[in-house]
């Protein structure tokens, strides 16, 4: 599994939260949604394609931009892969 943010502009309230994770929820391959209004920020864990989600989000109104791609356990512990200080 996989962790991708996106950078959304358009986001100002609540509503708009709820109208990003559902466009994300429904595409195939998303497992998880997490949005953080404030920073404008999206995190979607799971096999989606980014070009997908990219576009399923301008679809809803809400224009992204791919920030980067992790494994979900990157992303969890702060991008660090295990072996040396999160095993």
């Amino acid at each position: 599994m996989n962790s991708i943010r996106l950078r959304v502009t358009g986001m100002s309230c609540g509503g708009c939260v709820r109208h990003v994770t559902a466009a994300l929820q429904a595409l195939e391959g998303v497992e998880r949604v997490e949005v953080d209004l404030a920073g404008g920020l999206v995190r979607i864990d799971g096999s989606a394609d980014d070009a997908n989600l990219i576009a399923a989000l301008a679809e809803a109104g809400y224009p992204a931009e791919t920030l980067d791609h992790r494994s979900a356990s990157a992303a969890r512990t702060g991008g660090c892969s295990g072996g040396c200080c999160c095993s």
